[in-house]
C-alpha cells in the first residue's frame, strides 16, 4: 500500500485508498499470512425481502495497518480502520459537502480580536465499551493531537487553534486570532478518543492502543500484525448501525492471490485490483469491478527527491545521506523531462490514470491548477540542462559526474518504492530506462512500507523514492508536506524548504475569501513545478471489486466514488 490519506468526496472508510483497500468460507491462500478466526461463516441466509442482516464480509487487501493508534497511522489502511472505528465532528458527502457526523451544528463567530467556532456535539453518542461521548471528549481528543507534536499529521488539523474548550456537554468552542479557511476540511478529520481511557497515558506516541475503543459503527475484535484485522458490528452506534455481524480485512502479499480468493469466495471484496486482473475479473460470474471516474479522485503516485540541506537536518532522527547533485534544481529538472509519464499511466494504470502535475490532484476542482506548465518529456532537453550545469561524461562510460564542489561522484541515485505497490518494479525500471539515457544511474531497491516510512522522514536517508498520496478534501492537508517547518517533523519527505512558498501557504490559511485562496493556492503549485521536489507521474482511480452473490448494495451508482466509502460497510447486507 502506498501511504495514504485518501479523500474520495466521502468520509474515508472502507479503504481509505484507500488504501488498499465472505460468502462460504474457504482457507486462506498460501501467502495470506495466518489464517483468520474461526467462527465466521460467511453470509447469513437472506430472509428473502432484501432485509436480511449479518454475515462476515471479508475484504482483501495488499498491506496492514502500521499503527492502531490514530495519532501515528501513515499509511492508508490504518485510516480505513480508524474510520470505521471512531468518529469525526464532520463528515464529507458525496457532493463534497461538510454535513454533521458527532457534531449536529457549527457556527462561526468573527469578532474584532479573535474568531469563534462553536460545535454541538450529539447527546446520544457512546462509546464501545459503554461510556457516553461528551463535547470534553472532543475537546479532550483535539488538545492532545495539538499537544503531541511528534504524531505525524493529524496536529495539522488544529495547530490553529489558540484555546480548547468544552463549555458544557454538548459545546465544543474554538478560538483563533485570525479566521481559518478549511475549518471544515480539519474537522472531518478528528478521530476523537475517549478521555477516560487517553487521560492516564503517559506517552500517547508510544500508546499501542491495543483495545482502539472509539464510538464508530464497528469495534476492533482481533487484529494480527500482518495478517488480518477482525471488527465487529457495534449495535449500539448513534447513527444507522450496520447490518453485518462483521468485517475482516485480509492482507495478500501477492496480487495473484488476492484475485484468487475473491475468484474461489474466499474473500467477498477487495481493493487494489490489479489493473492486469481487471478484463478476467469482468468475465467473472458473480463479480463486480468498480472503477471509480479518476477525474474525481484524489489520489496520486509521486516521485520525490531527498534534497534537505546540511542545516535543516533534524538533529535527533536525521541522516540526511541524500545526494548532493539532487540539491540542484537543473538535476531536478532535467529528470522530470527524462521522465514518460504517457509510459507510466500505461504500465501502472492500464490506461485507467491520467497523467499527472501536482500535488493538489484534480478532483479537488478550482484547487487543481490545470494552467499550470508541466515539464515534457523530452530526452534532448533533459541532457541540455545537465550539459549546461556543467554535469558531463569526462570518461564516456555514459554516467555523468557530479561538479566539483559537490561531494559524490557520479549522478547514481538509489531509488526506493514500497513492496506492496503493485506495479513498482515495472514503473522503477522504466524510470531507470529513461534516466539512464541521460547519464543518469539508478539502483533500485524495493522497501516494505513500514522500512520505507523508516527511511522517509524525518531520517532523509535516501534519494529518490517512489510512492503515493491521496488527498484531504481541500489541498492545505498536501501542501502542508511541503512546508520548511515540516522538516523535523516527518510530514515532510523532500526537506524541501523556500521561505516564499511558506508564506504563501500561511497566507492562504487565513484567506476566506475562496478566489483569492484559489489564486494563492495555483501559485504555490507553480512554485513547486519550478522548483521540482516532487514529479508526479499519475493521477488513479480507485478500483474495487466485490462478489454479488455474497452482499449486495455497494455503492456503485456514483462514479466518483470507490469501495473506500465508508457507507458501503454500513448498507451492504446479506445477498438473496
Amino acid at each position: 500500500m502506498r501511504r495514504l490519506r485518501l479523500f474520495t468526496a466521502m468520509p474515508i472508510t472502507l479503504a481509505l485508498v484507500l488504501a488498499a483497500c465472505g460468502g462460504e468460507q474457504a482457507s486462506p491462500s498460501a501467502d495470506a499470512g495466518s489464517e483468520p478466526p474461526e467462527g465466521s461463516d460467511g453470509a447469513a441466509p437472506s430472509d428473502g425481502g432484501g432485509t436480511a442482516t449479518g454475515g462476515t464480509v471479508r475484504i482483501g487487501w495488499a498491506g496492514y495497518p502500521d499503527s492502531l493508534n490514530p495519532g501515528n497511522g501513515v499509511l492508508s489502511e490504518a485510516y480505513t480502520i480508524y474510520e470505521l472505528v471512531y468518529d469525526t465532528p464532520l463528515a464529507v458527502n458525496a457532493a463534497g459537502e461538510y454535513v454533521p457526523e458527532l457534531a449536529t451544528e457549527w457556527t462561526v463567530d468573527e469578532g474584532e480580536d479573535v474568531t469563534t467556532y462553536t460545535l454541538t456535539i450529539r447527546d446520544d453518542a457512546t462509546f464501545h465499551d459503554g461510556d457516553d461521548l461528551t463535547a470534553e471528549d472532543v475537546a479532550f481528543t483535539m488538545q492532545l493531537y495539538k499537544d503531541t507534536e511528534d504524531f505525524p499529521f493529524l496536529p495539522s488539523y488544529v495547530t490553529p487553534f489558540d484555546t480548547i474548550e468544552a463549555t458544557d456537554e454538548t459545546t465544543v468552542t474554538l478560538t483563533t486570532a485570525a479566521p481559518i479557511a478549511n475549518f471544515e476540511a480539519s474537522m472531518a478529520f478528528i478521530y476523537v478518543l475517549p478521555m477516560h481511557i487517553w487521560e492516564s497515558v503517559e506517552d500517547a506516541v508510544e500508546f499501542g492502543n491495543d483495545e482502539m475503543i472509539g464510538s464508530g459503527p464497528f469495534m476492533l475484535s482481533e487484529a494480527s500484525q500482518g495478517e488480518f484485522v477482525q471488527l465487529a458490528a457495534y449495535a449500539d452506534h448513534w447513527g444507522a448501525p450496520p447490518n453485518v455481524d462483521e468485517v475482516i480485512f485480509q492482507s495478500y502479499e501477492a496480487d495473484d492471490a488476492r484475485v484468487t480468493a475473491l475468484t474461489t469466495g474466499q474473500i467477498d471484496a477487495m481493493l487494489d485490483v490489479p489493473e492486469t486482473a481487471i478484463p478476467s475479473l469482468q468475465n467473472e460470474e458473480n463479480i463486480t469491478v468498480h472503477i471509480a471516474d479518476v477525474a474525481a479522485g484524489g489520489s496520486l503516485t509521486d516521485i520525490f527527491f531527498n534534497i534537505v540541506e546540511d542545516e535543516n537536518c533534524p538533529p535527533e532522527d536525521g541522516v540526511c545521506s541524500g545526494h548532493p547533485a539532487l540539491r540542484d534544481v537543473a538535476v531536478r529538472q532535467a529528470l522530470a523531462h527524462a521522465t514518460d509519464k504517457e509510459q507510466l499511466v500505461t504500465i501502472a494504470t492500464s490506461g485507467t490514470g491520467s497523467p499527472g502535475l501536482s500535488l493538489v490532484p484534480p478532483g479537488l476542482g478550482e484547487f487543481y491548477a490545470s494552467e499550470v506548465e508541466d515539464y515534457a518529456f523530452d530526452i534532448d532537453a533533459a541532457n541540455a540542462l545537465l550539459d549546461e550545469a556543467g554535469y558531463e561524461d569526462s570518461d564516456g562510460d555514459g554516467v555523468r559526474e557530479c561538479l566539483p564542489d559537490q561531494d559524490c561522484e557520479t549522478l547514481t541515485f538509489r531509488l526506493n518504492y514500497p513492496s506492496d505497490a503493485t506495479t513498482g518494479a515495472a514503473e522503477s525500471e522504466v524510470v531507470q530506462a529513461t534516466w539512464e539515457q541521460i547519464g543518469v544511474v539508478v539502483n533500485i531497491q524495493v522497501l516494505d512500507p513500514d522500512a520505507l516510512t523508516a527511511v522517509c522522514c524525518p531520517g532523509f536517508d535516501f534519494d529518490v523514492m517512489m510512492w503515493g498520496w491521496g488527498s484531504d478534501p481541500d489541498p492545505a492537508f498536501l501542501l502542508g508536506v511541503a512546508l520548511c517547518s515540516e522538516i523535523p517533523s516527518g510530514f515532510s519527505e523532500t526537506g524541501y524548504c523556500n521561505p516564499a512558498y511558506d508564506e504563501l501557504y500561511d497566507a492562504q490559511a487565513i484567506e476566506t475569501d475562496r478566489a483569492a485562496r484559489v489564486e494563492m493556492i495555483h501559485e504555490m503549485q507553480q512554485i513547486l513545478m519550478d522548483d521540482v521536489p516532487y514529479i508526479i507521474p499519475y493521477y488513479y482511480p480507485s478500483i474495487g471489486a466485490w462478489r454479488t452473490d455474497t452482499f449486495t448494495g455497494w455503492i456503485e451508482d456514483d462514479p466518483t466514488l470507490g469501495l473506500e466509502d465508508p457507507g458501503n460497510l454500513t448498507t451492504i447486507r446479506p445477498a438473496e
